[in-house]
């Protein structure tokens, strides 16, 4: 069972994730998208939006800084185990808070105006219900381990598991050793990877770039006279 949470699903979640990202652009870049819903509802957006946005930016800075970076390395420059584990702690917490209250914010909306409702698909309450999850185990184990318990190191055992997946020499006995509600956090986090590239969440690897060297968009009066013998439809632009 360890090989199969730790090592097993870690690779196929990665694997989903990139050749689904690879697939979609192929074959589905006009789905490649958003879907916004801004021309239905705007009030509860402009609130919602943001505190989710700016509370994930967060949230994902924290998770690379913690996973990514080992421990010896912010030693390393000075900043000890206490002060990382406060402003980690402190920060993640009203991060995750901010990004949970947005996502309520969005799906209240999504529920009760009737326009977005209708425009939301399967896929989209799926995404939504893996996304919530994960967020509320994620809090859920921030506060319980750090702020109700008595705190939890998890860059001496979740971290160097998440480097070894990357570096093809996973260390399972690392992770099973976790608190439970931070092995369910990575569980469900694995899931959300896997069924990334099919949802909308696709539109975070998007950048306009293309805007840059994109030529000008001309914008010409219709001509007032009629190009022939009869006046054009309504609607038509006549040829020329």
């Amino acid at each position: 069972m360890s090989i199969l949470l730790w090592v097993v699903a870690p690779y196929v979640a990665l694997t989903l994730f990139v050749l689904g990202h690879l697939w979609r652009y192929r074959y589905d870049k006009f789905g490649w998208t958003t879907r916004s819903s801004q021309m239905y509802e705007s009030r509860l957006l402009r609130i919602g939006s943001p505190l989710f946005h700016f509370g994930i930016l967060v949230v994902l800075l924290g998770h690379i800084g913690g996973l990514v970076i080992p421990k010896s390395w912010t030693e390393a420059v000075g900043i000890s185990e206490t002060a990382y584990h406060v402003a980690a702690v402190v920060l993640g917490t009203i991060a995750g808070i901010a990004t949970l209250g947005g996502l309520a914010i969005l799906i209240y909306r999504r529920r009760t105006v009737g326009p977005v409702f209708t425009a939301t698909t399967r896929n989209d309450k799926l995404m939504y219900a893996v996304l919530g999850i994960t967020i509320v185990l994620g809090l859920a184990a921030t506060v319980a381990a750090n702020i109700l318990g008595g705190g939890y190191d998890y860059r001496t055992t979740i971290s160097p598991w998440f480097r070894s997946i990357f570096f093809f020499s996973p260390e399972p006995a690392l992770m099973a050793g976790a608190p439970p509600l931070f092995q369910l956090h990575a569980l469900s986090a694995l899931v959300l990877f896997a069924i990334w590239p099919f949802t909308r969440l696709v539109h975070m690897l998007t950048a306009p770039i293309g805007y840059l060297t994109r030529p000008y968009v001309v914008y010409r009066s219709r001509d007032e006279q009629p190009t022939g013998t009869r006046p054009p439809r309504r609607g038509w632009e006549p040829s020329r």
